[in-house]
């Protein structure tokens, strides 16, 4: 199981240990994914509002950060930070809008973001919330992996 994380802004750094917290909040999530899912590596972007806003408008038209972005790779990429390998694909987070919405909805901070973290990971896998039943699903399994962190439900 292969993870590349990349704190492009140091910010990340001084707030929890980000790097041993994301590989487990990932291995979590590998736990409920198809073997072959399961084995194939993730790349994490730790990064801010301004590099997410200019993937939102270029990747989704939308001109406006977001909280996450998952960008699942194609059957047969690699991702360039795993020479040789395929890769389940990339997620970004923005720093300044993770911290709001925590902030906003009185979540602990580093919970938002393990959440976050395992959303991103489950949209690589091919989970979505554009119809009911998916996004059920989808918000049912999340909630399944943050109860196996320790962490409560996020939609409660």
């Amino acid at each position: 199981m292969s993870i590349n994380i990349d704190i492009a802004d140091e910010r990340w750094s001084g707030i929890f240990s980000v790097q041993a917290c994301v590989e487990r909040w990932v291995a979590a999530v590998r736990v409920v994914l198809q073997k072959e899912q399961a084995a194939m590596p993730v790349a994490v972007r730790l990064s801010n509002d301004e590099e997410v806003r200019e993937l939102n408008r270029t990747f989704r038209h939308k001109d406006a950060p977001t909280n996450v972005l998952s960008f699942p790779s194609a059957p047969g990429d690699e991702l360039a930070h795993f020479e040789d390998e395929a890769g389940l694909g990339d997620i970004i987070l923005a720093l300044e809008t993770v911290q709001r919405e925590a902030e906003m909805d009185g979540k602990n901070f580093e919970s938002h973001v393990a959440h976050l973290v395992v959303h991103g990971v489950l949209h690589l896998a091919g989970y979505d919330h554009e119809e009911q039943s998916a996004a059920e699903e989808m918000e049912n399994l999340e909630i399944r992996i943050l109860q196996s962190l320790g962490i409560a439900d996020p939609y409660a």
